[in-house]
């Protein structure tokens, strides 16, 4: 039933811990310490860290992006190779039915 399921999760799974590591950003302490003279520069480095760790966010969310738009186009093809073989086989089960009815047909006035 949720056959796209899996591929969707293998997909995915490898890049949790690079998604994580990335969104949670180990930040400078609040107080001032001995690298930081001052508030400014504390508050200039964590900048800098947000802005590291936002270019990083930007690039693996490109990536999964790109993944994502990759199962859907292997969806879309799964999806359309299923309607072509469910199309087929409704299309046989019809004649299958016809040709039953025709013997069943045949077999009811050959007996008479």
């Amino acid at each position: 039933m949720y056959t796209w399921l899996l591929p969707a999760v293998k997909a995915i799974l490898p890049h949790v811990g690079t998604i994580i590591s990335a969104t949670l950003p180990v930040f400078q302490s609040r107080k001032v310490d001995a690298n930081a003279a001052t508030e400014e520069a504390l508050l200039q480095q964590q900048i800098t860290e947000l802005q590291e760790v936002a270019s990083h966010n930007a690039v693996h969310i490109k990536e999964l992006a790109e993944q994502l738009q990759q199962m859907v186009i292997t969806l879309e093809q799964g999806v359309i190779a299923n309607e072509q073989r469910y199309r087929r086989l409704s299309l046989l089960s019809g004649i299958a039915s016809v040709l039953s009815i025709a013997a069943i047909g045949l077999w009811w006035f050959g007996a008479r």
